[in-house]
């Protein structure tokens, strides 16, 4: 049997692994493998840096695999795990066959750095616990349900969020997909502010085909509260990365 192309899954802020919970069962022709980001899940303990980060998705991409192993890599990122991806991508030309950005097109060198920024000094004075029951709350009142809803994080990822978006605001951006060569997928809900330069972060992608989606009636949360139509998303990508790999 053909061995499954390999979708490497990043998940968003203080979410982990866990964020990807009932996506195998939609997207049965990956072979998915959801990573932690350093300061999140299974490495909660973990410093957050970029380059952490890398090494994490690094891992994943080449977990198990045979020397000989030729099957395609797909790369899939939420929110600041999109951001990371990019970077990634970016920085190891060639690696991947498809890239599928999920609410990380807003550009970081915008209006919406100083928000982030003020938000990540908040944390503390609001608390990570306080702060994790409110926002999952509004992820059940958005749709979250069954598994989905059952895994929904606590806050002690909360603690990694200023250096994570730090490094988020330090780097990244639309440049980042200059070079990039597979094919590039930009999707994010109807009411993600995320998607803020999304056509911009498309004319950036000049060497490899890219496709915008919108998800009806969704906001940045989508991965948790439309999971359908997100393994949709994905299983997209997974296609073009076969296409690409040939």
């Amino acid at each position: 049997m053909t061995p499954r192309p390999r979708l490497v899954l990043v998940h968003g802020t203080r979410f982990s692994t866990t964020q990807w919970a009932g996506y195998d069962a939609r997207i049965p022709a990956a072979e998915l493998v959801p990573i932690d980001l350093p300061g999140h899940g299974a490495k909660v303990g973990q410093p957050f840096t970029t380059e952490a980060a890398f090494e994490a998705i690094s891992e994943g991409i080449h977990r198990d695999r045979d020397p000989d192993d030729d099957r395609p890599v797909i790369l899939a990122g939420h929110s600041l795990g999109g951001y990371l991806a990019t970077g990634y991508a970016a920085a190891h030309p060639g690696e991947l066959d498809a890239l599928v950005i999920l609410g990380a097109t807003a550009d970081p060198s915008g209006p919406f750095t100083a928000l982030y920024r003020g938000f990540a000094k908040a944390v503390p004075v609001i608390g990570h616990e306080r702060l994790a029951k409110l926002t999952n709350g509004v992820m059940r009142g958005l749709g979250a349900r069954g598994e989905t809803a059952d895994n929904l994080p606590d806050g002690s990822a909360y603690a990694a969020l200023p250096a994570a978006w730090a490094a988020v605001m330090d780097h990244a951006g639309p440049h980042l997909l200059h070079d990039v060569t597979c094919p590039v997928v930009l999707a994010n809900g109807q009411f993600d502010q995320m998607r803020l330069h999304v056509t911009r972060y498309a004319r950036a992608v000049e060497r490899a085909p890219v496709e915008i989606v919108t998800i009806p009636r969704a906001t940045h949360l989508m991965p948790t509260t439309h999971p359908a139509q997100v393994a949709e998303v994905l299983a997209h990508g997974v296609e073009l990365g076969m296409e690409h790999h040939g």
